[in-house]
């Protein structure tokens, strides 16, 4: 992975600068157990990860803001036996130095130190209900400095969520994790450029999954940023199906929604495309459908507009396109204000992205008004049209389910499209889909 000590650095001190007097407490993500003495693979805390850059779980970072501001790691201890069995260890001195802290101290010191740690601060900046197994140590921390109030040690009077303060600072991407989201974004919009050149009718979806994690792998991602979906036919009109069991079936669409997570940050891509190599009439005719709604969310991403502008415009295109298609009757207007194409498009047209896929940061201002947009916001552009079989759709259109998903950044310019190799016009995708 790659490290930036003096970004991870700088969000510390940003974050101090922020609280500006008093302590707060962010561990990491557990262990979790898949079965019997077997883990699950280990991911670490987003927020934890963003301030420190530190990996290993049994972590826990605390930040004491003030006249003479410290950041503190705790972690596991260096053990060579247990290096052994689950590999490398930094221990506390050897973190301390590669991750720029002022102190650094074994995980197992803990519940001695935080209580001395907690004592007289005026407020405990901690994420409450996050984690039922956090809460009650914190709380228990808290009892213990309490229960000294005869001793002229207080407790802190107020706890602030520390998630809200990180929320900010993540919604903007810094040069460093832009570098890192093209990369990954290269990456992904590999794997489905081969996965388009890899599907066959008779093949199965999780073949195609597959050559997903082929492609995420061997260019050094390292591992999934969710579970891919990879539905074939009708399957794709269900908008969480991961199941990807079924056989690809000439005449179908494939709609994949597939990305990699590397150095932390994922990639969020969704392509659809036809299992012979060929659109239909009227797939070929919903897709562009999609396609025009997508490029138009996309204009409306720059600095000049608001959270929701993109929605706008892609839903007015869609519900247009829903009129001529003889899916909704009535004014685009009157589709619009009724919900009426909510039966074709029951979603939003994006979200934020980052550390997480659905990432952290708040949608509205604190007046309730869709924020703005701002450079070095990052965000998905992802409309789509999922048609199920109904009394009042047309049989031609019978489980045609598309979405067509980027990953866009807010510059001071024109939007820039981070996925943009991934292939998405007609022309394109038939032509990268040729059987010999």
């Amino acid at each position: 992975m790659s490290f930036n000590l003096q970004e991870f650095q700088q969000r510390r001190a940003t974050l101090l600068a922020n609280m500006g007097e008093g302590i707060a407490i962010i561990p990491t993500a557990p262990e979790v157990i898949r079965n019997r003495d077997s883990h699950y693979p280990y991911r670490f805390d987003s927020y934890f990860y963003y301030l420190t850059g530190f990996k290993e779980p049994e972590a826990l970072l605390v930040l004491v803001a003030g006249s003479t501001p410290k950041c503190i790691l705790f972690c596991r201890d260096k053990d060579m036996e247990r290096e052994i069995w689950d590999g490398f260890r930094y221990g506390a001195e050897a973190a301390k130095a590669e991750f720029g802290f002022d102190e650094a101290y074994s995980f197992n010191q803990l519940d001695e130190m935080l209580p001395k740690l907690l004592g007289n601060q005026a407020k405990l900046f901690y994420s409450l209900g996050a984690d039922a197994s956090w809460d009650a140590r914190v709380t228990g921390w808290l009892n213990h400095v309490k229960a000294q109030a005869r001793t002229g040690i207080s407790a802190p009077d107020e706890i602030a969520d520390v998630r809200k303060l990180v929320d900010e600072m993540r919604l903007f991407k810094s040069t460093y994790e832009i570098d890192v989201m093209r990369r990954s974004a290269s990456i992904a919009a590999a794997a489905h450029n081969r996965a388009m050149q890899k599907v066959r009718a008779g093949k199965m979806e999780y073949e195609i999954e597959a050559e997903f994690l082929h492609e995420f792998y061997r260019k050094g991602a390292q591992a999934p940023a969710y579970t891919s979906i990879v539905a074939g036919g009708a399957n794709a009109c269900t908008l969480h199906y991961n199941a990807n069991n079924c056989v690809l079936k000439d005449g179908d669409l494939l709609l994949i929604d597939a990305g990699c997570e590397l150095d932390g940050y994922a990639s969020d891509i969704t392509r659809t495309f036809p299992v012979s190599g060929k659109f239909s009439g009227a797939q070929k005719e919903v897709y562009e459908l999609v396609l025009a709604a997508q490029a138009s969310a996309i204009a409306k991403v720059n600095v000049n507009s608001h959270w929701n502008a993109p929605h706008e415009a892609a839903l007015e295109v869609l519900a247009q396109g829903f009129i001529d298609l003889k899916l909704c009757k009535g004014s685009l207007s009157g589709v619009i204000e009724s919900g009426d194409y909510k039966q074709f498009y029951m979603h939003r047209t994006g979200h934020w992205l980052g550390l997480d896929v659905h990432d952290a940061g708040e949608y509205k201002d604190k007046a309730g008004n869709w924020r703005k947009l701002e450079a070095g916001m990052m965000l998905t552009v992802e409309p789509g049209c999922y048609i199920r079989p109904a009394e009042n759709v047309p049989k031609a259109l019978w489980n045609i389910g598309i979405r067509i998903e980027d990953d866009v950044l807010v510059t001071t310019a024109d939007a820039e499209v981070l996925t943009k190799n991934a292939i998405k016009s007609v022309t394109d995708i038939e032509s990268i889909m040729k059987k010999d």
